[in-house]
């Protein structure tokens, strides 16, 4: 099983409605593992991340007033890439590791830059 990234909107009603990831994009988030062992990480919370770190408990959901500053968290990550990719690395090569990092960082921050565009917000599970 895998994590997926999904936008959302609220109803007038406050109903959450997902909407369907468009056609030819990618939307993991990692593997079911990475709750854990990547997003929920001790080098990821070290960092100052609040956001993906709720993933090792349950899901995640940013509300559209908080977008901004999870797009900042994923770039914080991405500038620190390296030393993420290094100390979560599992039994696959390093760069393999690392570039699974990059596109789901990537899903990410696409999905948000979705979703701030739209007053929307974003769904990891």
């Amino acid at each position: 099983m895998s994590l997926s990234v999904d936008v959302f909107v609220r109803g007038p009603d406050g109903q959450r409605r997902v909407l369907d990831v468009p056609e030819g994009r990618d939307d993991s988030a990692g593997f079911e593992s990475w709750r854990t062992t990547v997003w929920g990480s001790e080098p990821v919370r070290a960092l100052g991340a609040r956001f993906l770190p709720v993933l090792a408990d349950g899901d995640l959901e940013v509300e559209a007033e908080d977008v901004a500053q999870f797009l900042g968290e994923v770039a914080l990550l991405r500038e620190h890439l390296d030393a993420i990719a290094q100390s979560t690395q599992r039994p696959r090569g390093l760069a393999e590791h690392r570039e699974g990092l990059v596109r789901r960082l990537r899903n990410l921050e696409i999905a948000a830059l979705h979703a701030r565009m739209i007053e929307g917000g974003v769904l990891v599970w």
